[in-house]
C-alpha cells in the first residue's frame, strides 16, 4: 500500500517585520555583557549568514491553533475530501498557544483538540492529537500517518506544523532575528489503486546525549532580567556542527530505502533554519555520492522572506512551491522530492516522496 500527500495548505502570517526592525533592539551576548558591535553590522551579519532579511508575525488575533486551523481548512479543500472523514488530527508544535504579551505556554486542550472543534468535525472516531519533535515534528507526523494508514488503523490523516516562535523569543538575544511564525497542512492518506505516488522510504534518528540542550528554555539575557521567565535559546555553534555531519548522512540513508538513484531527486525541501547551513547539507549529501556538482535549482527557499518558523518551515514551502508561489520551482507528476529536517531533541528525519 502506498502512502499519499493529496493536499496541502498554508497559512502566512500578516505581519511583516524587516531586519532594520531590529537596529534599535540592545543586544547582550550570553554573559549579559552588552554587544558593543553597531546594530546595523549585527543586522548585517545576521543577513548574510543566515539569508534570511525578514519575517513575518501572527497578529493578535492569531494564535498556534488558529494558524493551524486555517493552513487545515486550505488542504481540506485542494485533497477535496469531507473532513469527517478524517481519521486523524496530528499537529506538530513546540510551544502551543501563546497569548499576545505573556510567555506561558497553553497545551491543554491540546492544539489538535483545537483544531478539530474549529474545523467542526464532530465524528468522534477522528482522533486529535499534538507531537513534539522540535523543528522536525511535520515531518514526524507525516511519518507517523503514514504508519497508521500502512497498518490499517486510519485511513486519512490531517498532518500540522505550526508555531508563533515570536511570542517566546528574547529581544535581547541576536538569535530572536531568526524566528518567525507560521503554519503548514497536508493530507495524508492511502493512495488510489494503480498509483505511483506516495511515501517510499523514511530515516529518524535522535542523539540526545550532550546535543540534547543545544536548543532549551533559559532565561533572558539581560543582565537584570529575572529567572522566572524563559525564552527559547540555542548554541548555534554546536547546531550548525551536529547539522552539517548528521542531516546528510539521514538523507541518504533515505535515499538509499527508497531505491533511488541521487541524481533521479528533483527538489529537496529542507528545514529553512539558515540558508548556508541548507546548502551545506546539500553539498555534503552529493560528496558523499562522490561529487561535487550539485544541480542548478535543486532546493527551493523560503527563509528569505519568512524567516524560521520551526515545524512550518517545510510544510508551507511545499505549499507555495506545489501551488506556483515560486515560479522558479516546478513540481511534476512522478517527481521525486526529499524532505528533511533537524530541530531540538536533538532530532533529525527525512522523507523520500514521489509526487
Amino acid at each position: 500500500m502506498s502512502t499519499i500527500i493529496s493536499g496541502t495548505g498554508s497559512y502566512i502570517p500578516s505581519i511583516l517585520k524587516t531586519n532594520k526592525d531590529f537596529v534599535n533592539n540592545s543586544f547582550y551576548g550570553e554573559d549579559g555583557v552588552l554587544i558593543n558591535t553597531p546594530n546595523e553590522e549585527i543586522v548585517e551579519k545576521f543577513k548574510d549568514i543566515t539569508g534570511i532579511y525578514e519575517r513575518r508575525y501572527a497578529d493578535a488575533n492569531m494564535n498556534t491553533s488558529d494558524m493551524a486551523t486555517e493552513a487545515s481548512k486550505l488542504a481540506i479543500q485542494d485533497a477535496g475530501i469531507d473532513a469527517e472523514t478524517i481519521d486523524q488530527i496530528i499537529v506538530a508544535h513546540n510551544f502551543g498557544n501563546v497569548l499576545p504579551g505573556t510567555i506561558q505556554t497553553d497545551t491543554i486542550p491540546a492544539i489538535a483538540s483545537r483544531v478539530k472543534h474549529q474545523l467542526g468535525i464532530k465524528n468522534p472516531n477522528c482522533v486529535a492529537y499534538d507531537i513534539l519533535f522540535g523543528c522536525p515534528g511535520w515531518i514526524q507526523g507525516v511519518i507517523q500517518a503514514d504508519s497508521f494508514i500502512k497498518s490499517g488503523m486510519a485511513k486519512r490523516c490531517l498532518v500540522i506544523g505550526a508555531e508563533t516562535l515570536s511570542r517566546v523569543v528574547d529581544a535581547h538575544d541576536r538569535d530572536s532575528m531568526i524566528f518567525s511564525d507560521g503554519a503548514g497542512a497536508c493530507i495524508v492518506e492511502a493512495a488510489p489503486k494503480n498509483s505511483t505516488s506516495g511515501i517510499l522510504a523514511a530515516s529518524v534518528q535522535s542523539h540526545c546525549a550532550d546535543e540534547t540542550y543545544f536548543l532549551y528554555l533559559g532565561k533572558s539575557y539581560h543582565p537584570e532580567a529575572g529567572d522566572e521567565t524563559r525564552y527559547i535559546k540555542m548554541k548555534g555553534r554546536k547546531v550548525y556542527e551536529y547539522a552539517i555531519k548528521n542531516v546528510p548522512l539521514a538523507m541518504k540513508e533515505c535515499i538509499e530505502k527508497a531505491g533511488v538513484d541521487i541524481k533521479e531527486v528533483k527538489k529537496f525541501f529542507l528545514h529553512q533554519a539558515n540558508e548556508k547551513m541548507d546548502e551545506g547539507f546539500i553539498k555534503a549529501l552529493f560528496k558523499l555520492y562522490g561529487t561535487r556538482e550539485v544541480p542548478e535549482n535543486i532546493m527551493p527557499m523560503s527563509i528569505h522572506d519568512l524567516g524560521n518558523s520551526s515545524v512550518a518551515t517545510i510544510p508551507t514551502l511545499y505549499d507555495m512551491v506545489k501551488h506556483g508561489k515560486y515560479p522558479e520551482h516546478e513540481l511534476n507528476k512522478g517527481d521525486i522530492v526529499i524532505f528533511a529536517s533537524v530541530g531540538a531533541g536533538m532530532n533529525i528525519n527525512a522523507i523520500c516522496y514521489r509526487v
